[in-house]
C-alpha cells in the first residue's frame, strides 16, 4: 500500500460545527446585534426553548460568553448581558486608534492600488448595508475594511491583537452604527482614510483613521452614559 493511500485511509475530516458552536454563534450574534440588550437577564429555560438545545449546551454557551466579556453572572440574579464599562470602552478605542492609525499610514506608504481597491469594495458594501438597514452587512464589511488595512501591509500581529478585542469592538460598533447620522458620517470618515492612502499621504491617513476612531469613541461614551440596566 502506498504512503499516499495510507494517508487517505486514516485522514480525519473536520466535522461541521457542533451544536454548541452553532448555539454560541446565535447567542453572541443576538447580543452584538442588540436582540439581547445590556442588562437583560439570560434565563436558561427560555434560551433552551429559543435555541432548541439542552440546558447543558446553554450553560456552556453562557460560560464561554462570560469569558468574552459579553455575559456577567450576578449573585441572586444569574446571567445577564454585560453592561459595557465606559472606562473599558475608552481603552479599547485607544488601542484601536493607535493600531489602525499605524496601519493606515503604512498602507499609504505602500502605495498599492490593490489596497485602495479592496478598501473601496468594503466601503461600498458598508454604504449599501446602511442603505438597506442591514447592520449585519455593515459590521461584517467594517471588519473586512480593517482586516485589509492590517494584513495588506503584513501587520498580522497587530491584527491579531485587534482580533482578540473583536467581540467587544463589534459590541460597541453595534451601538454606534445605529446612532443618528452614523450611516452618513462613518462612511465619509472612512472615505477620507482611503483618499489619503490613495494620495500616499501617510500622516494624513493616520490622522484620518484616528479621527474616525475618536468619533466612534465619543458616540460610544454618550450611548454608554445613557445606558441603564434592565429592571
Amino acid at each position: 500500500m502506498s504512503g499516499a493511500l495510507k494517508d487517505a485511509t486514516i485522514r480525519v475530516e473536520r466535522p461541521a460545527k457542533t451544536l454548541r458552536e452553532l448555539a454560541l454563534d446565535k447567542v453572541r450574534e443576538a447580543i452584538v446585534n442588540g436582540y439581547f440588550r445590556p442588562g437583560d437577564r439570560l434565563v436558561e429555560r427560555d434560551l433552551c426553548a429559543q435555541l432548541g438545545v439542552s440546558r447543558t449546551v446553554v450553560r456552556e454557551v453562557l460560560r464561554h460568553l462570560e469569558s468574552e466579556g459579553l455575559v456577567a453572572n450576578l449573585p441572586n440574579k444569574g446571567p445577564i448581558v454585560a453592561l459595557l464599562d465606559i472606562e473599558e470602552a475608552k481603552q479599547i478605542y485607544e488601542i484601536r486608534g493607535a493600531l489602525e492609525g499605524m496601519a493606515a499610514r503604512l498602507c499609504a506608504e505602500r502605495g498599492s492600488p490593490e489596497i485602495v481597491a479592496a478598501l473601496e469594495e468594503s466601503l461600498t458594501a458598508i454604504r449599501n448595508g446602511y442603505r438597506d438597514q442591514d447592520m449585519a452587512v455593515v459590521l461584517a464589511n467594517t471588519s473586512s475594511f480593517y482586516q485589509t488595512l492590517f494584513t495588506r501591509v503584513d501587520r498580522h500581529v497587530a491584527w491579531g491583537v485587534v482580533n482578540l478585542l473583536t467581540v467587544r469592538i463589534n459590541h460597541l460598533r453595534s451601538m454606534t452604527i445605529k446612532t443618528e447620522r452614523r450611516g452618513i458620517e462613518g462612511p465619509m470618515q472612512m472615505s477620507k482614510i482611503i483618499d489619503a492612502i490613495r494620495r500616499g499621504d501617510g500622516e494624513g491617513a493616520q490622522r484620518a483613521a484616528m479621527d474616525h476612531v475618536a468619533a466612534a469613541s465619543a458616540i460610544a461614551e454618550a450611548v454608554l452614559s445613557a445606558q441603564k440596566p434592565a429592571e
